[in-house]
């Protein structure tokens, strides 16, 4: 009734040979007793021309130079705003006592100080000076030295003394520790006021907080 097609005389393709299947070893990682430590260094994102230059020159002294004082300044260089703290004139004065002739150096800026009634001639090199600092140390017969003029007088730090002003005097560190009201506690509570019901013998009855 219906034609039909005759067989075909094609063979069929044979198939590849099957290949072996993969065998997937899980790798370890080597880490050493106490973990592995990370040594990127930090590099700074500040966008102030001048600071970018200082990192640059300050890089190739600390490499070209066997000084750790250049590599501790690249160091404080490239941290931030918040490891750079300012010194005050008065603190300065106290630490440059009985260091005649040496030249005082703060990676950060100094500041000026209305305690300080007599200040004494000193030499002082920093990242940023305030109008009343610059003009107190200037009147006294001393000088106000830059990171560049420094690098040029004294390339290997010979003469000076690295200083650093306080990094813990923020407000912000108050509150960091020991929760507030745990014994032998000194951290500082967020609280709105310092009144009656705010927080009065925190940690000492349940209907206050909680009880330790």
């Amino acid at each position: 009734f219906g034609s039909r097609r005759p067989p075909s005389s094609r063979q069929p393709h044979p198939r590849p040979p099957s290949r072996p299947a993969r065998v997937v070893r899980a790798m370890g990682i080597d880490i050493e007793a106490g973990g592995r430590v990370k040594s990127k260094a930090r590099v700074t994102k500040s966008a102030n021309p001048y600071t970018r230059l200082l990192c640059k020159l300050y890089k190739f002294l600390a490499r070209r130079t066997d000084s750790k004082f250049n590599k501790v300044i690249l160091k404080r260089l490239n941290m931030t705003r918040k490891s750079k703290p300012p010194l005050s004139l008065q603190k300065l004065a106290k630490l440059m006592a009985g260091k005649d002739g040496k030249i005082a150096v703060v990676v950060g800026p100094v500041t000026d100080d209305r305690r300080l009634y007599e200040v004494p001639k000193l030499s002082v090199c920093a990242l940023r000076f305030t109008e009343t600092a610059r003009a107190s140390i200037l009147k006294a017969g001393g000088e106000c030295l830059t990171f560049d003029k420094l690098a040029m007088r004294s390339p290997l730090g010979k003469g000076t003394v690295l200083l650093r002003g306080p990094v813990k005097a923020r407000q912000a560190e108050r509150h960091f520790g020991r929760a507030p009201g745990v014994p032998h506690s000194t951290t500082a509570p967020h609280v709105r006021a310092k009144g009656r019901k705010f927080e009065k013998a925190r940690g000492k009855r349940s209907s206050r907080g909680y009880k330790a």
